[in-house]
């Protein structure tokens, strides 16, 4: 691999789509290129599953909701992911599989040893290089959102759902120290700012 695969994952409303352009100018600056991409998403498979999943009025069960999530995830690796890393571009992915562990794992329950086999079939041992975890709490994401637009088929579960996943982020950030750098996202933009230009150069 000559590129490097940056994720960037928190709660919505964390502010991730800001300070995913920050750091690609960040990058750029470095004299690197760039590609930006999304999950559930990234390809056209990935769009219709994406369009399911975030569907409010979708009946999905939660083991259904994760093999989905990895059935995107599997076509974005292998069509997109992948093959820009071996052109020696930089991979920024808002969300990867440690959005599953949250949401799926930490939110609707299921084992993390069951996301841990959908894992290691559809990774092949490839991780990201790093990974910037937004971390706000619950109610000041859910003000930013309720700000913008419809909350999707997430968005709108209740308080107790989205504790359940800043925690679970929360944890994994200790576990996967090495590699996830938790960024208070609840301060000003640009003390965030100086967070993401410092930890990106880090692998520039």
């Amino acid at each position: 691999m000559l590129g490097k695969f940056i994720t960037f994952e928190g709660l919505d409303g964390a502010g991730k789509s800001t300070f995913i352009p920050f750091a690609q100018d960040v990058i750029s600056r470095a004299g690197h290129p760039v590609v930006r991409t999304r999950e559930p998403g990234g390809t056209a498979v990935g769009e219709s599953i994406r369009k399911l999943l975030l569907d409010p009025s979708a009946q999905l069960s939660p083991e259904t909701e994760a093999l989905l999530m990895f059935a995107a995830r599997q076509q974005h690796l292998q069509s997109v992911v992948l093959p820009a890393l071996d052109r020696g571009q930089y991979v920024l992915c808002d969300r990867f599989t440690d959005s599953t562990y949250a949401y799926q794992g930490g939110g609707r329950g299921i084992p993390a040893e069951k996301l841990a086999d959908l894992e290691t079939w559809v990774h092949q041992g490839f991780q990201a290089d790093l990974t910037l975890l937004f971390d706000v709490e619950e109610s000041i994401s859910q003000a930013r959102l309720k700000q913008d637009r419809a909350p999707d088929r997430f968005e709108q579960e209740a308080a107790e759902f989205h504790r359940k996943v800043r925690q679970s982020y929360r944890e994994r950030s200790i576990q996967y120290s090495d590699r996830i750098r938790l960024i208070d996202a609840g301060r000003a933009l640009e003390k965030v700012k100086v967070d993401v230009e410092k930890y990106v150069l880090t692998i520039c």
